[in-house]
């Protein structure tokens, strides 16, 4: 008698599971979450940071600890994330998405151990936020092109605007929840991200597979080497720019600060000349042939610059000026500043969904250029109230823009993705990637020194009445009012009041009648004094983040056809017209796969997603 040997016991979500699409859309969208969250969650927090380990914030001495503990995250995913790309083309997309991971969450863990105090725990922090920008690098690069995978063309909007909804929405999160915790206990900003690691890595390791096209060769070495060391020097420039320099404001005229950016430009562009010669490159620069792949790139990158600046320059106006003005106590303003920009964060939320489903109906172009173009009105609107405000209309404004956002994000993601062939979107994945973290590096960097051009021109004068009116010595009001206005903007950030700090140890504060020493030091002085050269720099920063937008909505409008997703080529006679190519120009063989795009798609719906692509 023979017997039936009992069938393999399947895996709870295999790749062809009819439901597995849904758990890579959960799985990449807390990657995406939880490494953008703490891309913003530092940048609340850092006055209780500051406080937790014992540095004074407003020491010149410090202020490259407090540039590079905002800036290192980002700076090291903006360099890495093609890389990685590349390697998820090559090795595996969700191989190298389950290792970023782990190494997000090793770092969450060490963030959170940090035992030194001052500048030792400084640098802790500075070279653990790098190791977890490593692991975010991983995440941002792959998250994307396993969706791209995972979904239909039907339904990749959806998936895409989703995935990317998420990735602006933790910047919002991270301001909010990094107030909350921030007020709880400076590790607690860190701890936050240690369970929710460890589940995304058991996740991803238990439920991901490897379902779309790898694009086997060698690892670029030439391309990510010249473009590691260019964007590198770039943005390190951009970043001590920030700081002064000799009797100037800032550090531009800097000739190490000239020759970082300088040489970071030329290295950028020597690996443009290479990448264009190599038979295997880093990242197909041909796929900037596509109109639609550069403009919505294009677009993207500045949206990011004025989304971070924005949030950037909001910290500063709220913990610095308004909170304190309207009776809270500098230790509680991270708090509250996040309680604040709910509205903001709410616009996006709401608007971000939304405008991902309508994408894959409507199209693409005119929900991204309609976003920009409500993100350039609130910026112009932003200039339009008091340093004063009354909240309401704030919240209106703060709402909208996030609105704008929201219609933004998915839709230019789902542009960018849908414009490449499926063989290269780890590359295109992991050059979006690049775009949104370079953008949000080089926000800091430009909106910080518009901002102390602003201050430069009016900030030393009511400094000087202002002490001057309070019985300090003309003589210690000139000295303070020529300490470059980058330390008053720190203030401001951290949330300071720094009067004390540099006028106590002179003792004026003591030989002063109390009631002026009383005045000087309090919650109200510092913030009205620095009111209105504070709005003088809001003019040149929002206007410049306004004209960013209304470029970008052109560029989007540029792009191309408002239709929705394109799909790479499914059908047997496109994979064979693909082979043929395969030995002509990369640009050629692009084209024909955008010709097939419509049969693909229609190809993909009547077999309901399940119809896998043949193999190039």
């Amino acid at each position: 008698m023979s017997t039936t040997a009992p069938a393999p016991r399947r895996a709870l979500f295999t790749k062809d599971h009819p439901h597995y699409k849904w758990v890579a859309l959960s799985n990449t969208t807390l990657g995406m979450l939880m490494a953008t969250i703490n891309s913003s969650i530092v940048l609340i927090s850092l006055p209780a940071i500051f406080n937790g380990i014992k540095l004074n914030a407003l020491d010149s001495g410090n202020t490259s600890y407090l540039l590079w503990m905002l800036m290192g995250f980002m700076l090291v995913t903006a360099v890495l994330v093609v890389g990685f790309g590349r390697l998820g083309d090559m090795y595996g997309r969700v191989k190298i998405y389950n290792a970023g991971f782990v190494l997000f969450t090793i770092g969450a863990i060490a963030l959170s151990l940090d035992p030194f105090m001052e500048g030792a725990g400084a640098l802790w922090l500075i070279l653990w936020r790098v190791f977890q920008g490593i692991g975010a690098a991983m995440l941002f690069a792959n998250s994307t092109a396993i969706l791209t995978d995972a979904f239909p063309a039907e339904r990749r909007g959806m998936a895409l605007g989703i995935n990317q909804i998420a990735a602006i929405a933790g910047s919002f999160i991270g301001l909010i929840l990094g107030g909350l915790l921030a007020v709880i206990d400076w590790r607690a900003v860190f701890i936050v991200s240690v369970p929710l690691g460890i589940i995304g890595t058991i996740w991803s390791f238990k439920s991901l597979h490897e379902v779309g096209q790898k694009n086997p060769g060698s690892l670029d070495i030439p391309g990510n080497v010249l473009f590691l060391l260019g964007l590198t020097s770039l943005l390190t420039g951009i970043t001590y720019g920030i700081q002064p320099y000799g009797g100037q404001a800032t550090g531009w005229l800097n000739p190490w600060v000239l020759g970082a950016i300088i040489g970071g430009v030329v290295l950028l562009g020597a690996f443009v000349a290479v990448e264009l010669r190599r038979r295997a490159p880093m990242f197909q620069l041909r796929l900037f042939r596509s109109r639609a792949f550069a403009m919505a790139n294009l677009a993207g990158i500045l949206a990011a610059v004025g989304r971070g600046g924005l949030q950037f320059m909001l910290i500063i106006w709220l913990q610095g000026i308004w909170l304190p003005l309207h009776g809270f106590s500098y230790e509680d303003t991270p708090l509250w500043a996040g309680i604040y920009l709910l509205p903001l964060t709410v616009g996006f939320l709401i608007s971000g969904p939304l405008a991902g489903i309508l994408s894959d109906r409507w199209g693409t172009r005119g929900l991204a250029t309609t976003g920009l173009l409500l993100s350039a009105a609130t910026f112009v609107a932003l200039l339009l109230i008091p340093v004063d405000f009354a909240y309401p209309v704030f919240a209106v404004i703060t709402f909208l823009n996030g609105v704008g956002s929201g219609m933004f994000g998915a839709p230019n993601r789902s542009t960018i993705m849908s414009s490449v062939p499926a063989n290269q979107r780890g590359s295109a994945s992991g050059m979006a990637g690049t775009v949104l973290n370079a953008g949000s590096s080089l926000s800091i960097g430009i909106f910080f020194s518009l901002m102390v051009a602003g201050l430069a021109g009016s900030l030393p004068e009511a400094m000087r009445s202002g002490l001057t009116a309070h019985h300090v010595p003309a003589q210690a009001a000139d000295a303070v009012a020529n300490i470059p206005p980058v330390g008053s903007l720190f203030a401001a950030f951290l949330g300071y009041n720094p009067i004390e700090t540099l006028l106590g140890p002179t003792g004026i504060l003591k030989a002063i009648p109390a009631a002026d020493s009383a005045t000087l030091t309090g919650k109200e002085f510092f913030p009205n004094l620095i009111a209105g050269p504070f709005h003088d720099g809001l003019v040149i920063v929002f206007l410049a983040a306004a004209v960013m937008s209304v470029i970008g909505a052109i560029a989007t409008l540029a792009g191309g056809a408002k239709g929705g997703p394109v799909a790479a080529p499914t059908t047997p006679e496109a994979a064979r017209g693909e082979s043929v190519l395969a030995e002509a120009d990369e640009a050629i063989a692009y084209r024909v796969a955008l010709a097939h795009a419509e049969q693909a798609d229609r190809a993909e719906a009547a077999c309901s997603g399940s119809a896998t692509e043949p193999a190039r």
